[in-house]
This record gives C-alpha cells, structure tokens and sequence, in this order.
C-alpha cells in the first residue's frame, strides 16, 4: 500500500462520523462472551455453537444519527410483506414479459383461458380437420401440394391440443389431449414432403382425429421418451401461415361496421387464435425465444388480439378497429425483422 493511500485510510478513521459508525456496527453485532479456555475447548469438541452476548445499545444517539432511522419501519413501509415461503424467483430479464401464473405446475403456469376459450379450441380442430380431410382426399394431389396444407392444418390442431393439455380449467379432451398433441405434432413435421408415407401417415390421424370428435380416443400412442417442449408442437413457419390467415379475417371486418357485425364471431376465434399463437411461440425452445425483440413483438401481438377479443364481446366497433390496426402493425414489425 502507498504511502498516502494509509495517511488518506487514516484520516478517514479519525473522523467523527466514523467513530459513530464504529460504535453503531459494534452494538448491533456484540461482542462474545468470554468463556474459560476448557469449557471452550468441549464447547468446540461438541460441535456446539459459542454463546454470544449482544452488548447493550448506546445510552442516546446523536441528533444527526436518529434522524436516520425510523422508529418502526413497519409504519412506514408500504404494501403486503413478502412471502419468502415460495423461494425467490430472481429477477426479470430486461423486455422479458409478466406471465400470470396459477400456482399449478402441471398448466405451464400460463392462464390460458384468459385468451383463448373452449369454444375456439374445439372450433379451431373441427375447422382444420376440414382442411386436413381436403388435402389427403387424392395422393396424386396431396404430392403435388396438398402435403403443405396438411402440414399448416395439422400444427395448428397440435397447438391446440397443445393449449388443452395445459388448460387451466376442465375442458374437452383434456384426457387425450397430450396424445393428441404429439401424434398431430409429428405428423405435421413429416408432412414437410409429399410421399406415400406422410401420406398414409395423415390418413391415420384424420381417422384418429375423427374418433375424438365423435366422443372416442386416438387409436395410436404417441412414442415419446423424453419431456415436453413447445417447440416441437410446430414450426414456426406453419404457425406463421395461421397467423397471414387470422390478420386477413380480422383486417376484412374492419372494413365497415355492417362487415364488423357480420362476422363479429368469426372475428372474436380468429383474435383468439392470434393471441394463443403470440403467447405459444414465446415458450421457451421455440425460435428465438429467447430474443427480447421477438418476445416484445410476439406480446404485443398477443395483447393487440386480446383487446379485439374483448371489442368484439362486447360488439364495440370502434374499439376492435383501433385494437386491430395495433395489431397490424405488431405484425408488420415482426415481419420486418423475422420473415419466415
């Protein structure tokens, strides 16, 4: 150490204010008791801890001191006290987004019924199956084409299935719904190609899915030997496809308020769908998930479609108007950075 590095050490110790300090940290910590030497040494042998004795505070603090401290800081403070029981959670990463949590593990933590009911999770599947019995009606054209609109149908099912396995609330298919999940999953990757096996393939979860809407259980098991993630319920392309969709429903309803009332219901499931997308490719494993432009992108796409959904329940022209051109525009962001 320099020489004037300890003159300056020193005379910051010779200051008032650092004996009153000196005092403060002594009183508050104590001072051990003083103990004989042999019953210290059995003390130690036995692994005990030494008894410490807390000196008694100073008599009176200075005026300068007292004004520091409060005389009960639980008059002072403000809001609930914390709850240390349920472990820190750490901080949150800057741009990260809130997630409501239910406290139940098995549902992702996510409230999912928040933005997306069990009526358009059911519509939604009935709605692509449509789609999915369409494309594999001919070989020939399912090989020329029709493979890719499988492939956008059946991601879109697997979300969903994806969505009412972890349902904060009993609903439809919950049971099977796991299952359903991977079998369309998988299927929907394998209809990257046209070939006879994809083919084939996408004839057997056409048959599986027509059991459960008709009150039965897939047929099939999905083979899995290792933990869920999101990223495999689909590519994101294929959800991207879903979106380009949804916008084009929800922009053509805007266009007057006679449209708006029209096609008020149809509007309100495809926002559902936008939202339940924007929230799902936030998941961790997904693309760029862990990207806070994209999850600021994918939120506010999730938000935007919330507050058309909330418009069109309560049949609020306006509203769903301003609530679509914010998500229009979230949309148009994204794409700008991330085009798939």
């Amino acid at each position: 150490m320099r020489w004037q590095d300890r003159q300056d050490r020193q005379r910051s110790w010779s200051r008032p204010g650092a004996a009153l300090m000196l005092a403060v940290v002594i009183a508050v910590i104590g001072t051990p008791a003083s103990t004989p030497a042999g019953a210290q040494g059995a003390a130690g042998d036995r692994g005990a801890p030494k008894p410490r004795k807390r000196a008694a505070p100073p008599a009176r603090f200075e005026k300068a001191t007292t004004t520091t401290f409060f005389d009960d800081a639980f008059t002072t403070l403000q809001g609930p006290r914390p709850s240390f029981a349920a472990g820190d959670r750490g901080p949150t990463a800057p741009g990260a987004v809130a997630q409501p949590t239910t406290g139940d593990p098995t549902v992702g933590g996510f409230i999912w019924s928040k933005i997306v009911s069990e009526e358009t999770l059911t519509d939604e599947i009935k709605d692509r199956k449509a789609d999915v019995a369409a494309a594999v009606a001919n070989p020939s054209d399912f090989k020329g084409g029709g493979y890719d609109r499988a492939r956008e149908a059946f991601s879109s099912i697997a979300l969903a299935f994806g969505v009412i396995a972890a349902y904060d609330q009993d609903i439809r298919w919950k049971k099977d719904a796991a299952t359903a999940r991977d079998l369309f999953a998988r299927v929907g990757v394998n209809c990257k190609v046209g070939t006879d096996q994809s083919h084939a393939e996408s004839k057997a979860r056409l048959e599986d899915l027509g059991a459960m809407l008709d009150g039965g259980r897939p047929e099939s098991k999905a083979d899995r030997d290792e933990d869920f993630r999101w990223s495999q319920v689909a590519a994101r392309p294929a959800l991207m496809n879903r979106l380009e969709t949804a916008e084009h429903v929800i922009g053509s309803g805007m266009a007057s308020r006679g449209d708006f009332d029209r096609a008020v219901d149809r509007i309100r499931h495809d926002a559902e769908i936008v939202a339940m997308i924007g929230e799902a490719i936030q998941q961790p494993d997904f693309e760029y998930h862990d990207d806070d432009s994209f999850r600021g992108y994918a939120a506010a796409m999730r938000d935007a479609a919330g507050k058309v959904r909330e418009a069109c329940g309560k049949k609020d022209y306006e509203a769903a108007r301003a609530a679509a051109s914010d998500l229009k525009k979230s949309c148009d962001a994204c794409h700008g950075d991330y085009r798939s």
